[in-house]
């Protein structure tokens, strides 16, 4: 019966599945789930697979758990919707992604060698991927990056598949020849034209940061959460080394405050 299994708490997936069905009965389902689309849900999938990344990088494994699960039911809802449309359904979604990974890997599941570089199989990765692409009738070396990735990882996705047909720098530093002309271009830009030509030359420069990360095999979202990690903690030092005097950053200044930054440095360091 549905109701045994909705309430079972060892029903796994089938379970998860009868309550996103409940959810989204337009009969006796819940108002705010029902009314939801594939546009109004993507925003929380993308959220939840940042907090997936989070859990991760700060290794809360039990928050881990629980946060997988979120992401869980964000696929479980996308196909939900489409079930309701008549588009697809969650099987459909479980067997084409298991087709993929089959056709992806014949040196596990065919008849190739699996005695292979790392290297080799990502090539042999990526001209897979290629065909796919032309079966979809993508043929532009650009076509299929999403649109809606975050902006610094669809600059490095881009800029790997330029460099596959050889629109790319030799070597890491002729990127960074180019991080000091584009941030030239920005420091006139600011200085002699308006905002949005400022906010072009800033755009260009990041693309390029981006570029030098990839050509130093740097993840730059990974880069730029580690950073964020540290700020957050060195000011977090800041306001307790401040308390400790019976002061607020509010009540200190820029000298002092970054006198403590360079201590809680030290203290790190040590």
């Amino acid at each position: 019966m549905p109701d045994d299994l909705i309430h079972d708490p060892k029903g796994g997936m089938p379970r998860l599945r009868a309550i996103m069905r409940s959810l989204r009965d337009p009969d006796t389902g819940c108002p705010w789930d029902i009314e939801q689309d594939f546009g109004t849900i993507a925003p929380y999938t993308i959220e939840e697979a940042y907090e997936v990344a989070d859990a991760i990088e700060r290794g809360q494994w039990n928050e881990l758990r629980d946060e997988l699960g979120d992401l869980l039911l964000q696929a479980v809802f996308h196909a939900q919707i489409a079930d309701d449309k008549g588009l697809f359904d969650f099987d459909d979604v479980a067997n084409g992604i298991a087709d993929k990974m089959v056709a992806r890997h014949p040196h596990v599941f065919g008849d190739e060698s699996r005695d292979k570089s790392a290297e080799q199989q990502t090539r042999d990765w990526e001209t897979v991927k290629a065909a796919e692409r032309a079966a979809k009738a993508q043929t532009g070396v650009l076509d299929g990056v999403a649109v809606g990735l975050p902006a610094l990882l669809r600059a490095v996705k881009l800029q790997k598949r330029a460099a596959r047909v050889g629109f790319d720098w030799p070597d890491a530093s002729h990127v960074l020849d180019k991080i000091t002309e584009e941030a030239h271009e920005l420091q006139e830009a600011a200085d002699t034209l308006g905002p949005d030509e400022v906010e072009e030359e800033f755009g260009d420069l990041l693309f390029v940061m981006a570029n030098l990360a990839r050509h130093m095999k740097v993840d730059p979202e990974q880069a730029l959460r580690r950073a964020n990690a540290k700020f957050t903690r060195r000011f977090e030092r800041i306001e307790a080394l401040l308390s400790e005097q019976g002061k607020t950053p509010q009540e200190s200044g820029l000298a002092e405050m970054d006198t403590l930054w360079d201590q809680a440095k030290r203290e790190e360091k040590a």
